[in-house]
Order: C-alpha cells, then structure tokens, then sequence
C-alpha cells in the first residue's frame, strides 16, 4: 500500500507530460511523414503581387508567350526581321517560345497548341496610274518564300471578307488645332466603311495612354459617338497605343471565319511617351495579321522625321501612307483607304520547306505576265516556332 503512493504519483506525472506535449506540438508535428516533410520545407507566404501599371501598351513577356500559344497564326510576321533577321532582343515584347518559363502539367493541360503550316497574305494590286486591279485570278500570280517558289491553295477576293477596323486617333496636344476636323473626316470614313451585321470597328484615342471611347461594334453611331467623345490633351505614346491595339484588342477578337484587320492610325508621327519600340510595334502588328494605314496630320507642306516613321510603318504591315497638304486632303485619305479595303486580295501557300524553329521568311507576290502592275504586301512573317 506503501508503493501504490508514488507508482500512482510518477504515473499522474508522466500522462500530464505527454498531453501537454500532444497539445503544444499538434499543430508543428503532422501525423503522416510526407506531411511533416511538406511542413518543415514549407515556403514562406508571399507578398501579394503589386498592381499592374494603368498603361496596357507595355506588355508583360508571358502574356505574348500565351497569344503565341493560341492564335496559332503562322502567318505572324516581323518587319523587323528584314533588318535583324535573328531571334528578338530581350526587350522585346514577345519573347520566343524558349524564354518561357516551363508550365506546369495543369497549365499544359489548359493551353492548346496548333501549328499551322500555311501562310495567309492580304495584297493589293494596281496598275502604273496606281489604279487597283479588281479582275485577277488564282493564276495571275506566282509566289517566292525565301526567293522559292510556293504554290497558293486558296485564292480570295477581298471585298467578300469582314472587316475588323481600328480606328486610332492622335488626342495630343501636338494636333489640337486640326483635331475637330480630322474627327468629322473620321465619322465619315466608319460611316462609309463598317457594313452592319458583317463589320466591326473600334475607336482609340491616345496621348499619353491608350483609351478606349467604343469597343467594337457594327452601330456606326456609336462609333460617331466614340469618336466626338476623343478629347485632345497630354504627350504622345503612339507606340504603346498601337501595340495595345494590335495585341488587346484585334488579336483578341474572336471570329468564326476568316476576316480582314486593318488600323488607320491618325497622328503627327511624333512619338515622346512610348514604352515599346517602332520595330516592337510593328512586329505586334504583324503578329496579330493587321495591316496599317497611317495619316499624317503634318500639313506644313514640308515631311518631319515623324512622317519617316508613318512611311515606315505602312511599308512593314503592307498598308499605305497618306500625307496631306491641307485639312481637306484628310478626308480624301480616308476616301482612297476605303476604296483599297473593298479592292484587295488574299491567298493562302505552304512553304515548301517551312521548318518550326521561329526563322524569318521573306515574302514576294508577283503579277506574272503583267510587268506593269505592282502588288503591294508585308514584306515577310516568321515561321512558328517549338
């Protein structure tokens, strides 16, 4: 009876021990091994991510590398590699496939990749008086990838496809004094061009940011409505808005069939503002298959370097460039850039050796047995790469 006393004293002792070391340690000590692995190895909780910048033109690398993924266009082009043919620079908004960083199972299961081995080429052709030549056939034409030649499998007139137009308005201070008329010339022009129920277009006013007035839409008085809302003010990031239209707004949109993108840039040229490049621009632009018409509002009669630089963008994405001498000569611009829209071709062509390793292909449409005629196109695209 003795012994009873301390037997039972050390065992009250020891069962306080281990239900004090149960509750203490639960939450540290998982009862399965993987998990208490899991646990030590545990990372800290990052910080939540800091809020995007307002502006949309500077894109982030992965965002490009998605559009690249999806879109599937082999017919993506870069100008730029007319004059560097290698692989983008490391500021480039669209990094090649091998600057990705890897995804996970989950993402690869989410993301669907397609390559496509055709090249797809909207051209204009006219005559030596620069009239356009509507009347032409599949066999009028002979194609040169990389100076071979590649037969065409589809053949289309153009005045049958839909049209998806941006509409992008300079609203810096640098063209106050002409800007009310050159929104009246620009209602006319989406008045005369977007058919309802087949076209669409959208308004983009841009100064220091790019800014939306109306989404794409076939009402041509909402467009009216988009287009008096622009309102001048601030410096000028015509880059950034142009790459934001490219890539936001005209490769994002959604069509069941084929269809034709076009941008009719409205600017001085001038350009103070712009995260992005010219050249990071253009490649945009040719990525998302648009093809650019760019009016100067430089009406002194003499050229400006921004006028090189609207000359230079129409010329990579196979647009034209328009260069008033008076207010009026607006207007005609707009005219002749809705005659060309209704007056174009399109043709598709598999290279014969087209490999997918992201390599830049020159691109040259030619008007066999018609040495007078001059067939207007981009100058080039890159192959899709792995």
């Amino acid at each position: 009876m003795k012994s009873r006393g301390p037997i039972l004293l050390l065992g009250s002792v020891l069962l306080v021990a281990v239900t004090f070391a149960q509750n203490s340690g639960q939450d540290e000590l998982p009862s399965a091994p993987s998990a208490v692995q899991e646990q030590l190895h545990k990372p800290k909780p990052a910080p939540p991510p800091p809020a995007p910048k307002p502006a949309p033109a500077q894109p982030q690398p992965s965002d490009s590398v998605k559009q690249d993924s999806t879109t599937a266009d082999s017919t993506n082009g870069n100008s730029q590699a007319a004059q560097q043919p290698s692989t983008p620079s490391n500021s480039a908004p669209s990094p090649s496939p091998a600057q990705a960083p890897p995804q996970s199972d989950e993402d690869s299961a989410a993301t669907i990749t397609k390559t496509v081995n055709e090249v797809n080429v909207v051209f204009t052709v006219t005559d030596k008086h620069g009239r356009y030549v509507k009347n032409l056939a599949k066999s009028d034409f002979s194609i040169l990838d990389d100076s071979k030649p590649a037969e065409p499998r589809s053949f289309h007139n153009e005045t049958d496809l839909p049209l998806l137009v941006g509409l992008m308005v300079d609203a810096s201070n640098s063209v106050r004094d002409r800007f009310k008329f050159e929104q009246e010339a620009a209602i006319e022009f989406l008045n005369q061009t977007v058919r309802p129920k087949y076209d669409k277009a959208f308004v983009v006013g841009f100064d220091v940011t790019p800014e939306v007035t109306q989404d794409f839409t076939d009402n041509t008085e909402a467009l009216s409505r988009g287009v008096r809302a622009l309102r001048p003010g601030g410096g000028t990031a015509m880059y950034d808005a142009l790459y934001f239209a490219c890539r936001d707004k005209l490769l994002k949109e959604q069509q069941s069939g084929p269809v034709r993108r076009a941008i009719i840039l409205l600017t001085d040229g001038d350009d103070n503002m712009s995260h992005v490049t010219r050249e990071e621009a253009i490649d945009m632009a040719l990525r998302a298959d648009v093809i650019v018409y760019t009016i100067s509002t430089n009406v002194t009669g003499s050229r400006h370097a921004g006028d090189k630089v609207l000359e230079r963008i129409a010329d990579a994405t196979g647009g034209r460039p328009f260069f008033p001498f008076q207010l009026n000569d607006v207007a005609n611009a707009f005219v002749e850039i809705q005659d060309e829209l209704r007056s174009q071709y399109a043709l598709t062509y598999k290279p014969a050796d087209l490999r997918n390793d992201g390599r830049y292909h020159t691109i040259e449409i030619l008007a066999q047995n018609h040495k007078n005629l001059r067939v207007r196109s981009r100058r080039g695209y890159y192959a899709p790469a792995q």
